[in-house]
């Protein structure tokens, strides 16, 4: 009996490079998914530009016809759970959702930070934020890391992590550059190994099984 894909549904706010890079590796049969759908909470999001080059479904959902976050992040779910999502991913998608999200895709959801979390993330800390308070901080690293969304901000667990040198010349712009061409990499990657069944996740430890 043929397996049915992966169903994904990207939630996004912006020019959405990494949906991009999310396209090409399942065009690509690096991942064996399918996008079901992809969400903006913007009506100018590019995001949904890219989406629909390629027959994407999208859906742009205004917060402000909503009277809390609570009843936006419901229908949200919902609209997910329509499709038969069985992992979102976060891609800079700036909207924070509340528990009742979380409760509806345990271990379901991911998102991508330009840095290496713990470290540099939390409430605030997104885009160039995060890049000029590691400029700030005379830190010799930064990177990049996928993790598994909870009910804190930047919390969940963490599934992988790359690495970027800081350089003593670098400017909020110039380490954003690099890092984001790690991200690129690193979310479809992530996104594999949850497709094949490879993670498995003990409290705050996700390990790879590459049995």
């Amino acid at each position: 009996m043929k397996k049915t894909p992966l169903k994904i549904g990207v939630l996004v706010s912006g020019s959405g490079s990494n949906l991009q890079a999310i396209i090409d590796a399942v065009r690509r049969h690096k991942v064996k998914a399918e996008i079901s759908i992809v969400i903006s909470n913007k009506a100018d999001a590019y995001a949904l530009t890219r989406a629909g080059k390629y027959k994407i479904p999208t859906l742009y959902i205004d917060p402000k016809n909503y009277p809390d976050r609570e009843a936006y992040t419901r229908t949200l779910t919902d609209e997910l759970k329509q499709r038969g999502v069985g992992l979102v991913c976060l891609a800079g998608f700036m909207s924070i959702l509340t528990p009742y999200f979380v409760k509806n895709f345990p271990l379901q959801a991911m998102n991508i930070h330009p840095a290496l979390l713990p470290s540099f993330g939390g409430t605030g800390m997104y885009g160039h934020h995060v890049h000029e308070a590691v400029l700030r901080s005379g830190a010799k690293y930064s990177g990049c890391t996928v993790h598994f969304v909870d009910e804190g901000c930047d919390t969940g667990p963490i599934i992988v992590q790359e690495v970027v040198p800081v350089k003593d010349d670098d400017t909020a712009d110039s380490l954003a550059k690099r890092i984001l061409k790690i991200e690129h990499k690193l979310y479809p990657l992530a996104i594999k190994y949850f497709a094949d069944g490879k993670l498995h996740i003990v409290g705050k430890r996700v390990w790879l099984n590459n049995k």
